[in-house]
């Protein structure tokens, strides 16, 4: 299936200048969405993980299906202030300042596997701090999961030394 052709692109969104990969596209074929988290299981069928981290929003979209046809816990990585239980905090560079996520502090154990879902990899400086508020449990990164690849932007390069899968690259 080519999963290329499921993804809407929407020029000028959010602001001009930008070309907006939709998803939504995606997710209204039951069979392309089933294709999406297929693909990325068989990727990692051999990583051993034994919980699922999504990264708010869109990740958790992914996220939580792959976490139960993997049968292991899913955890939850949102924006400060969203999660009620004590939390471990990562900081991370935005073109202009910076932002946070967050976690909860006893989602995960020392040498935990965490395989790390989301939608899309541009810069990669929001998986970067997901993968160190992972670390800073004492778990560790079985690998990384994108629908999406942005390879002009190289978001690559920020997650050097990772296991990263992405099933379409623009």
């Amino acid at each position: 299936m080519n999963l290329e052709e499921k993804i809407r692109a929407i020029p000028d969104f959010p602001k001009p200048g930008i070309l907006f990969r939709d998803i939504t596209t995606l997710l209204k074929e039951p069979a392309a969405f089933t294709e999406v988290i297929s693909r990325i299981l068989d990727n990692f069928a051999g990583a051993g993980a034994e919980a699922v981290a999504a990264i708010e929003s869109r990740g958790f979209i992914f996220g939580a299906p792959l976490a139960l046809k993997l049968g292991c816990p899913f955890i939850p990585i949102r924006k400060p202030g969203k999660l009620p239980a004590e939390t471990v905090s990562a900081e991370y560079s935005l073109e202009y300042g910076t932002d946070k996520i967050e976690m909860h502090k006893d989602a995960l154990r020392q040498g935990q596997k965490v395989l790390l879902v989301d939608d899309l990899l541009a810069t990669g400086g929001t998986m970067a701090a997901a993968c160190k508020l992972v670390e800073s449990t004492g778990a560790k990164v079985a690998g990384i999961a994108f629908v999406i690849e942005l390879d002009f932007l190289k978001g690559r390069e920020n997650l050097k030394g990772y296991d990263i899968f992405s099933i379409v690259h623009y």
